[in-house]
């Protein structure tokens, strides 16, 4: 998703390069990736909502479920804003538990809990797909200013096409989370939807992670300014006397 995406970015300065330590080696932007992304801790705590309900309703049945999801959403919530996690993202996280259990209740099926979330990927497939129709990268847009890439990156075909791989990259992630979901849903297994959601957000850690370290590879190097003993081609300098 682009959310997990833009989340998984590590922090990087527009105007200047990272060290090479931290530019070039996958490992430590996988670790700045998972850590933009709130880490073990933050990864559970997305999660406990939905292992909530989906356990409370293997338990005792959809009833128990949604008890189990309205005492730990809110809860969640706090934890978050007590660890200083974006407000936004908070409210975000309790918003889509809400509207998730609404269609749940309505259609009287745990599964339904997971129906927003399959069809996502589908949308966002599209988009992704999309950008690279366009030669608007979704990669480049979002990773772009993070690496410290020129903003005429378009034009750079090296960089271009490491934006539009990395993009494709995430259609095919998309499309196959779609499936997944798709055959989830069918065969009615809550437990394996939440599973897959919970997996979505490491797997789209490493693609951020290899779309920066190939974008810092791809930036081409800063062109020489102009020696000040040589004018224009063409022109002609007087004789000296």
């Amino acid at each position: 998703m682009t959310d997990d995406l833009a989340r998984a970015a590590p922090p990087g300065r527009p105007d200047d390069r990272p060290a090479e330590d931290e530019s070039t080696t996958l490992s430590a932007a996988l670790r700045r990736s998972l850590a933009r992304s709130g880490g073990v801790t933050g990864i559970l705590l997305a999660a406990a909502p939905t292992v909530a309900f989906v356990a409370a309703d293997a338990a005792g049945g959809l009833t128990w479920a949604f008890i189990a999801l309205a005492v730990t959403a809110p809860a969640v919530f706090g934890v978050r804003l007590a660890r200083r996690e974006s407000l936004r993202g908070a409210l975000v996280g309790l918003a889509v538990a809400g509207v998730c259990a609404l269609v749940a209740a309505v259609s009287g099926e745990a599964r339904a809990f997971f129906l927003l979330p399959t069809l996502i990927p589908a949308a966002l497939g599209l988009f992704f797909l999309g950008s690279v129709l366009v030669r608007r990268p979704l990669t480049g847009v979002l990773f772009n200013r993070l690496v410290g890439g020129p903003a005429d990156w378009r034009d750079h075909a090296s960089l271009l096409r490491v934006y539009s791989v990395t993009t494709l990259a995430g259609v095919a992630l998309h499309a196959l989370n779609l499936v997944l979901r798709g055959l989830a849903y069918l065969a009615d297994q809550p437990a394996v939807l939440a599973a897959l959601g919970i997996v979505a957000v490491p797997v789209f850690a490493v693609l951020a992670a290899v779309t920066l370290v190939a974008a810092r590879r791809a930036i081409p190097p800063p062109r020489p300014p102009p020696s000040p003993d040589h004018g224009h081609p063409g022109e002609r300098h007087a004789p000296h006397p």
